[in-house]
């Protein structure tokens, strides 16, 4: 195995808040994910809160990169229509999200959850109003799927979504962008 780096253990911290939320993030359990002695993650880190700190940079950071990827596909309904099968595809962001955003009274998650929530409804919204809707009813709208879509991962995690991510992602495309 080649040597681990920060982000190796970031993305490792990140696949345990997804399964067990912030408190889920402490170093022997990741050290044991990542199959390395605790040892390791000194090389890294000081502290535990350094490795929270890189794993919401981490999240913030694909965040920004699906964005990138997306914006230069020229139909946006094409846009909107790939970002909701991205999102319901990956069902670990989904429970990242929805743990982060419960997690929002700490000072450390609260403004990155802020900031990442307000990024993709912003990108969202402009899709929207790209694809013809009013800016007040493209902002309602991308609220609303966004809500879905967190919503969605609170009720995964009890095993109550039994549709395919693909009819999901399909059922709030539709929300987002027909015509009323």
């Amino acid at each position: 195995m080649s040597r681990l780096n920060a982000d190796d253990w970031a993305r490792a911290a990140l696949e345990a808040l997804a399964e067990g939320g912030l408190a889920a993030v402490a170093v022997e359990p990741v050290a044991v994910r990542l199959g390395v002695s605790k040892g390791s993650f000194y090389w890294h880190f000081p502290n535990r809160q350094a490795l929270v700190e890189a794993a919401l940079r981490r999240w913030e950071a694909g965040t920004e990169e699906i964005i990138a990827r997306l914006e230069p596909v020229p139909d946006p309904a094409e846009r909107m229509r790939t970002l909701l099968e991205w999102a319901f595809g990956d069902g670990r962001d989904a429970a990242v999200s929805f743990r982060l955003i419960s997690e929002a009274d700490d000072p450390v998650v609260g403004p990155v959850v802020r900031r990442v929530s307000e990024r993709r409804l912003a990108f969202m919204r402009a899709v929207l109003e790209e694809v013809g809707q009013p800016p007040d009813e493209a902002a309602r709208r991308a609220l609303t799927a966004y809500g879905g879509y967190l919503g969605l991962a609170a009720l995964a995690r009890i095993g109550a979504v039994t549709e395919s991510p693909k009819d999901l992602a399909e059922a709030l495309e539709e929300l987002g962008l027909r015509s009323r």
